[in-house]
């Protein structure tokens, strides 16, 4: 396919939709990923090594924030592990639509990866609060819990609600089909709370206990609410595909 430039020009021509996307997933994280998946191009790697490395990334720091008494040395390397995980993440789907690779097995070992990201980063949160966070209450122990329901459900019914929403629509026929509405602004920037780049941000307060159960504790507060807004919103578009 030529250089590297070639390839990136090739990667953002095959870019997903901005539809539904926040400004860090959109001019961050995805960029990146298309820097790396220009590399993993021309490393020879497939899409699923590249999802494998996403995962060696994350789980890694995952590891660390469990087993690691916090420091700020500790803040800084878990932040910028998660990042180039969540970057690897972006990167393997643009590869496979680069290469054509891409398959059922890959988009499979993708959700594994995510769904085992989403259950260990706060598991990993919760033993460290257990191992080394000197809490004010053992009801602390419970927040890590309560993030972890409310990020599994977001995930798992985000999931459902485009799997069933292609059911029905397919269904009722092409002419059935909801046309792609346009990448708003001003969901992208109220999208940014939810974002996992943006929640990642919180790991660089590791070093200062207390800041980090704070932050940790506002994050999952936001997520909660989107989990609400969200669960109202799927369950009324899927209401409103149901067969006459």
């Amino acid at each position: 396919m030529g250089s590297t430039g070639t390839v990136l020009r090739e990667l953002r021509g095959a870019q997903k939709s901005a539809k539904g996307v926040s400004l860090y997933s959109r001019y961050v994280n995805r960029p990146a990923g298309r820097v790396l998946a220009a590399g993993a191009y021309r490393a020879g790697m497939t899409p699923n090594q590249v999802t494998l490395t996403s995962a060696l990334f994350t789980f890694g720091a995952l590891a660390a924030v469990a087993l690691v008494e916090p420091s700020w040395t500790l803040a800084v390397l878990v932040y910028a592990a998660l990042v180039v995980g969540f970057a690897f993440d972006s990167a393997d789907g643009q590869l496979a639509r680069l290469t054509g690779r891409g398959g059922p097995d890959g988009e499979w070992l993708d959700h594994v990866v995510d769904c085992g990201k989403m259950v260990l980063v706060h598991t990993a949160v919760l033993i460290s609060f257990y191992r080394f966070g000197e809490l004010p209450s053992d009801a602390w122990l419970l927040l890590p819990l309560g993030f972890q329901l409310a990020a599994v459900v977001t995930f798992c019914a985000g999931l459902l609600r485009e799997q069933l929403g292609k059911a029905a629509a397919s269904a009722r026929g092409p002419s059935w089909a909801v046309p792609a509405a346009p990448a708003s602004p001003v969901r992208a920037v109220a999208l940014l709370p939810a974002d996992y780049g943006v929640f990642c941000l919180v790991f660089l307060l590791l070093g200062a206990p207390g800041a980090f159960r704070a932050g940790y504790a506002v994050l999952a507060a936001v997520h909660t609410l989107f989990l609400a807004a969200f669960l109202a919103k799927w369950f009324r578009e899927l209401k409103a595909l149901r067969a006459d």
